[in-house]
């Protein structure tokens, strides 16, 4: 199944360039929650707004239910985050932001694992029913 990925917007590069501070900063090999409070340190350096551990309803036949769901960063009020510490991305990491996206209704997101050499290798775009020139 192929995902759709997003070409740079200003947001989403201004945030890639956090998670890449963040990394060059401390290495591949720590814990996830440890990426994600240094993740929030950086944006509150850049100027960014952001919030962590965002609950994540599901609506099912039109009920919303608090399932336990949490969004790991939502940073300006569009751009999600999810945050991993893993060998490699797989395929069901890049749907579980997709989903997330949906259930959301945010535009994109980025999928950022930090157990990685390079963090170019773990960064993966994922936008939420692409349309052309949306984020020209």
């Amino acid at each position: 199944m192929q995902y759709p990925e997003i070409k740079e917007d200003a947001l989403t590069e201004n945030v890639i360039g956090a998670a890449i501070e963040v990394h060059k900063r401390l290495g591949p090999g720590l814990l996830e929650s440890t990426y994600q409070i240094c993740m929030g340190q950086e944006l509150q350096h850049r100027n960014l707004r952001f919030a962590q551990e965002i609950e994540l309803p599901v609506v099912y036949r039109d009920v919303k239910l608090a399932v336990g769901y949490r969004v790991d960063m939502i940073v300006e009020e569009e751009l999600l985050l999810e945050l991993k510490v893993v060998n490699r991305i797989e395929a069901v990491h890049k749907a579980q932001l997709l989903t997330y996206l949906r259930l959301s209704e945010k535009p994109r997101g980025l999928l950022i694992n930090f157990n990685v050499p390079f963090l170019k290798e773990g960064l993966h775009r994922i936008v939420n029913n692409y349309k052309p020139g949306y984020f020209d």
